[in-house]
């Protein structure tokens, strides 16, 4: 190349100078990192600990249900059995402690006859209207519902009379 070409080759190509500046190394404190480390790992642990913990409620409750469930067929022949006075004697001690069992557990019956039909907690299994009610209502309670802890074991069948 000539010295006119180079001239000019090194008039229109600026030189850009880059001056990168190192970021300045940041000391790191070992104590403040173990610190951290110790604080993370207890916040972990502390979760685990919770979260189990509920885990281990959940199946007690659970497995309590279970119990009351397969319960229940026993408790409607024992309150049938009340209705036509057929528990005397031993019968009667054995079906006041199964009872006692039951409620101590936390097991509760619900369904009595004039209830609001609430379609959450009944099931109807027979429907009739009457001008004597203003709205859906359990008239007759065919078989009562249990529930455990809020958690419905078994809706209330009941037959259901609605408003003409």
């Amino acid at each position: 190349m000539s010295d006119t070409t180079d001239q000019v080759v090194d008039e229109t190509t600026p030189v850009v100078e880059e001056v990168v500046e190192a970021a300045p190394e940041q000391e790191i404190d070992p104590v403040a990192a173990l610190t951290a480390d110790l604080q993370r790992l207890q916040a972990e642990y502390a979760n685990y600990r919770k979260r189990v913990e509920r885990d281990r409620a959940v199946a007690h409750e659970t497995a309590i249900g279970s119990v009351l469930t397969e319960l229940l067929a026993t408790l409607d022949d024992i309150d049938r059995a009340a209705e036509h006075n057929e528990l005397t004697g031993g019968f009667k001690a054995v079906a006041d402690q199964i009872g006692a069992m039951t409620t101590r557990f936390g097991l509760e019956k619900y369904g009595t006859e004039g209830d609001a039909f609430d379609p959450q907690i009944h099931e109807a299994l027979l429907h009739d209207t009457s001008s004597e009610v203003t709205t859906p209502t359990a008239s007759k309670i065919l078989q009562p519902g249990y529930k455990y802890k809020e958690r419905i074991l078994r809706p209330a069948r009941v037959a259901v009379t609605d408003p003409e």
